[in-house]
């Protein structure tokens, strides 16, 4: 007798997917990669183009990922292209995840059972709503439907498991922070050096010579899952969805290829990190700013100004002195010769009194 495989249906197409980014970051891992999620997120976009996507990640995966993906995950979190729980959020990143899952009927796509949730969110173990992704090898990423693995009644809590529906806990305290080695200094700058998008020296002089509204030239490097890494002369820009067109294509490569050329416009910058943001829609010119100057710049130019201020003022007291000076001595000479004059308008008369009393002495009895 023979016996024939039954068909393997075909699988269903998910309007709406909610990525549990911390689980497929780490799969086959021990510390979470963004660059692996990324890759995870681009083919899920490949093999189910009309689905809309929405990855979430845990609180603490910023701190958790290798130090040189902390810029672009920054940059992720600010344009929208990864969501993180509140603090404090029940449930954690998985709590999330399945709150958003149950709001808008989404599928969840992630390697967790979710056992502690089973409870309450009794749709996991409906078909669809569930799927798995791991990297294969010489393949890339496969994507396939699943169930949830049920919790065994009988066997008691592992010590140690933590309890994922428990809020977060607040530390009391900010950690003790130990002075590090020289060493230990050294290898950390250096592996900060590459969080930036750009050398300080090439940003500084991009923004100097192309402010916000001038027109650029840029080729696509590679994507991103919402938006484009482009390559302007010798510096490197971002091209979001939102600034490719209006309305925002769903993914970037409905709207540009690799190694297109594009007319861009420099739409903004971020001095943290010495990222530059370009568009492909029009931008309002905005004129260049002066460099500030530096606290060495201002001190000289500030000297100058109180030499310049003592030296005016000695002058308007030397001519003040001076100006009362000959008024005194006008005043004292003015008042002599009126005494002067006074004596000798007196002299006459008594010269002549005297003269009087002379002749009457000479005067015969």
């Amino acid at each position: 007798m023979v016996t024939t495989k039954g068909k393997i249906p075909a699988r269903s197409v998910p309007e709406h997917v909610v990525v549990d980014g911390s689980n497929l970051a780490t799969e086959g891992r021990s510390s979470p990669s963004l660059k692996q999620l990324n890759d995870a997120v681009l083919a899920f976009m490949k093999e189910y183009p009309k689905t809309q996507i929405t990855v979430v990640v845990d609180a603490s995966f910023g701190h958790r990922i290798d130090k040189k993906e902390a810029a672009e995950f920054s940059e992720a979190i600010a344009n929208g292209e990864l969501v993180t729980p509140p603090a404090g959020a029940v449930g954690r990143g998985d709590g999330f995840v399945l709150m958003i899952a149950d709001k808008v009927n989404a599928t969840i796509l992630s390697n967790d059972s979710y056992q502690e949730f089973h409870d309450h969110y009794k749709w996991l173990f409906e078909p669809g709503r569930l799927m798995g992704g791991k990297p294969v090898p010489h393949v890339g990423w496969v994507f396939v439907d699943r169930l949830p693995v049920r919790a065994k009644s009988d066997t008691a809590p592992r010590r140690g498991v933590p309890n994922k529906t428990a809020p977060i806990p607040r530390p009391t305290r900010p950690p003790q922070r130990t002075a590090p080695a020289r060493a230990a200094a050294s290898s950390t700058t250096s592996s900060a050096v590459p969080s930036a998008v750009n050398t300080a020296d090439r940003y500084e002089a991009f923004v100097s010579k192309y402010p916000i509204g001038t027109k650029v030239k840029g080729a696509v490097e590679s994507f991103a899952s919402h938006g484009a890494y482009v390559r302007i002369g010798d510096v490197a820009g971002y091209l979001p969805l939102r600034l490719m067109q209006s309305p925002p294509p769903r993914t970037p490569r409905d709207h540009v290829k690799i190694g297109e050329q594009l007319a861009l416009v420099v739409s903004g910058f971020n001095p943290a990190r010495r990222s530059i943001e370009v568009s492909l829609l029009p931008v309002e010119k905005q004129a260049a700013s002066k460099p500030l100057r530096t606290a060495k710049q201002q001190s000289r130019t500030a000297r100058p100004a109180a030499k310049s201020g003592s030296e005016a003022a000695r002058p308007a007291t030397k001519s003040g002195s001076e100006a009362a000076r000959p008024a005194t001595k006008s005043g004292s000479e003015a008042a002599r010769p009126a005494a002067k004059s006074g004596s000798e308008a007196a002299r006459p008369a008594a010269k002549s009194r005297i003269v009087r009393g002379l002749r009457r002495r000479r005067r015969p009895d």
